[in-house]
């Protein structure tokens, strides 16, 4: 998976909540209770990240969620759409996102966990369908590992040695 490495620091980045769930723990005392946060981060403009806290508290574990997540953020490429350049499928554990590129006017159509990596990216004009797992933190994943291999024509026009009017006939 290429990660392109980006600052963090120069970019308005927004955050979304996706999942927070409460752990419990037996322990001989009785149960500890902690909180997992899973959550996403973007400038609406080719970035975004999703990592995961986990905390005693809420708001600590999205504090930890969005660090995580900022820490892992990839750039990705937009067409003139707002879409992708190509239909990709993106995998992580048994989720499976599909992704494919839609003309003007479309609007994002994708379910709540991969809508929420696809509006913070930036992506005007998408669709997708969540195959196998619906499990929001491995749909989230596989949307990003989808979104990470996409690659742009003149990407592709030179790992071929042609010229991208080649390509695109």
């Amino acid at each position: 998976m290429k990660r392109t490495i980006v600052d963090a620091n120069q970019l308005e980045l927004e955050d979304k909540v996706v999942s927070i769930k409460r752990v419990t723990k037996v322990v001989k005392g009785g149960r500890n209770f902690r909180f997992t946060a899973l959550v996403v981060v973007g400038d609406k403009n080719g970035h975004v990240g999703a990592g995961l806290g986990k905390a005693t508290e809420i708001p600590e574990a999205i504090r930890k969620g969005k660090e995580d997540a900022i820490k892992k953020l990839i750039s990705l490429p937009i067409d003139e759409n707002g879409s992708v350049p190509h239909d990709f499928i993106g995998k992580f554990g048994s989720a499976t996102v599909l992704l494919k590129r839609s003309p003007e006017g479309t609007g994002v159509i994708a379910g709540g966990p991969a809508r929420n990596v696809l509006e913070l990216a930036g992506f005007k004009n998408i669709r997708t369908k969540s195959l196998g797992s619906n499990n929001k933190q491995n749909v989230v994943l596989a949307t990003i590992e989808g979104l990470s291999q996409l690659k742009t024509p003149e990407e592709v026009a030179k790992l071929r040695g042609i010229s991208v009017e080649q390509l695109l006939r």
